[in-house]
């Protein structure tokens, strides 16, 4: 007797099969919009092997093993991301200055062209095998899963992104322990829908549902002020006299900083301190 396919694969399918389109459509040229929908996908994804992972707990490599082929290229695609959210920066700083930051941008097409180039040539040298071999493999680990079994990976996963927040938030929140803690909300989050569509009963309730979106939200405008600090430094790095416009911007972005990453850090003892 065929062991049947658990119907939470079918989440996994369609999400693939989007992915799949995509990729096809890079192809043919690299443009931010698709790169950014496909990272969503393959994060996704992602977190489903993580999650086939916690079931077949028994093959620890399982995880690993399905999606470490994409992991280059899904790191390419979040620097495009990346790079998206600081050109948005540098063309709202150009609205609202009214100046023009030319040598800036010089730096950062250099940058682009070189890393569009290398995103396309991982797409062109690739092959549909491993998106087929992808597909096989989580479908494969899908069959014969309970729905308890499902469940259970599900809250085990979202306890773990628990601790490793409450973990962070012991100490005075870095940039890096907010990365975490953003990244952490993401999963948690992806994992709740989850848990609705398949028709289990979600952990949180929905005012603390409310309340992880909202510091999700607050946490966006901190990260792309992150990466666009973290951009403008780098830049600056390589300049032996920087003008007073790249000056001014680079301390606006510094207080701006501080006080993002405050009320984060306000939202998030708020939100965890109900949770322990």
């Amino acid at each position: 007797m065929q062991t049947k396919v658990s119907p939470i694969f079918q989440v996994f399918e369609r999400q693939h099969s989007d992915a799949k389109g995509l990729f096809l459509a890079l192809g043919k040229q690299i443009k931010s919009k698709k790169a950014i929908e496909l990272l969503a996908k393959m994060e996704f994804m992602e977190l489903y092997c993580n999650l086939l992972g916690k079931i077949h707990f028994e093959k620890e490599s399982l995880k690993f093993d399905i999606f470490s082929p994409f992991k280059k290229f899904q790191k390419n695609l979040r620097k495009i991301h990346h790079f998206k959210l600081v050109e948005r920066n540098i063309l709202d700083r150009e609205k609202k200055t009214k100046q023009t930051f030319n040598s800036y941008h010089l730096y950062l097409d250099k940058q682009k062209k070189k890393l569009y180039n290398e995103s396309f040539d991982l797409v062109v040298g690739s092959t549909l095998k491993s998106w087929d071999e992808l597909y096989q493999n989580a479908q494969h680990a899908s069959k014969g899963l309970k729905p308890l079994a499902i469940n259970s990976a599900i809250n085990q996963i979202i306890q773990e992104e628990l601790d490793f927040i409450k973990l962070d938030l012991k100490a005075s929140l870095d940039s890096k322990a907010l990365k975490e803690i953003f990244d952490a909300l993401k999963t948690i989050i992806m994992l709740e829908n989850l848990l609705i569509h398949l028709g289990f009963n979600p952990i949180f309730v929905p005012s603390i549902h409310e309340e992880i979106n909202l510091l999700k939200n607050s946490l966006k405008p901190w990260y792309s002020n992150q990466l666009c600090l973290q951009s403008l430094t780098h830049f600056l790095a390589e300049k032996e006299n920087a003008s007073k416009k790249y000056l001014d911007w680079t301390n606006e972005l510094t207080v701006q900083k501080k006080l993002l990453s405050s009320q984060a850090e306000k939202q998030a003892h708020l939100l965890f301190d109900k949770l322990v």
